[in-house]
C-alpha cells in the first residue's frame, strides 16, 4: 500500500511525462537517428562526444522521467529494470542515438575527465562503491544532485553529491561534451 507521499511523488512524476514527450519531440529535430555514426573529430577520436550541446539538458530531462523505475542488475530497460550503467547508456542512446557500453568503468574510460568546477547538468559522476574505481555512476542534474539506479532500496532516485556516503566515494567526473 502506498503512502500519501509516495502517491504524490508518483503523480508528480506522471505529470512530467507530457512535458518530457514534448521535449523528446522537439529534440528529434536535433538528434541523429539510432544507428547513425558519430562524426569524426579530434575530440571524438579519443572520447565519446555528443553531437549537440543541448543534448546534455535532454539527458537530464529523460533521466528524470525514469525516477522510481526499478533496479535490476544488468538491466538496460526501464520496463524490466535498470542498473547504474544501464540507465546511463539507455538515456544517452535515447537522446542521441549513440551507444555507450553497459559498464561504468568502460564508460569512464570513453568519456572526458573534468574538474569539479566544470561539472554541468548532463555530465557523469562516478563512485568507488565496491573497492574499485568507477564501480557506480549517475547523471549530474545540477544544484549538487545526481540521478542514479542504486541496488539499495531498488529504485532510480536522486541523491546529493555532498551526501556523506557518496562524497567519500566520488572518484570521477566526466563529460559527454566536446572540449571547448
Amino acid at each position: 500500500m502506498r503512502t500519501a507521499a509516495e502517491s504524490a511523488a508518483r503523480r508528480a512524476r506522471l505529470g512530467l511525462i507530457p512535458a518530457l514527450l514534448a521535449c523528446a519531440a522537439l529534440a528529434a529535430c536535433f538528434t541523429p537517428r539510432p544507428g547513425t555514426e558519430q562524426a569524426a573529430s579530434p575530440a571524438a577520436a579519443r572520447y565519446f562526444v555528443l553531437d549537440h550541446a543541448q543534448q546534455r539538458q535532454e539527458i537530464v530531462l529523460y533521466a528524470l522521467g525514469l525516477l522510481g523505475a526499478g533496479y535490476r542488475f544488468g538491466g538496460r530497460n526501464p520496463a524490466a529494470g535498470l542498473d547504474c550503467s544501464g540507465m546511463v547508456s539507455y538515456v544517452v542512446e535515447q537522446v542521441s542515438g549513440l551507444r555507450l557500453p553497459h559498464h561504468a568503468a568502460s564508460i569512464a574510460r570513453q568519456t572526458r575527465p573534468i574538474a569539479r568546477g566544470e561539472l554541468t547538468a548532463g555530465d557523469l559522476v562516478f563512485f568507488n562503491t565496491q573497492g574499485r574505481s568507477h564501480s557506480h555512476m549517475g547523471i549530474y542534474i545540477g544544484d549538487g544532485r545526481f540521478i542514479h539506479a542504486p541496488s539499495s532500496r531498488g529504485k532510480v532516485r536522486l541523491e546529493r553529491l555532498d551526501n556523506r556516503y557518496f562524497a567519500q566515494r566520488l572518484d570521477g567526473l566526466r563529460t559527454l561534451a566536446a572540449k571547448d
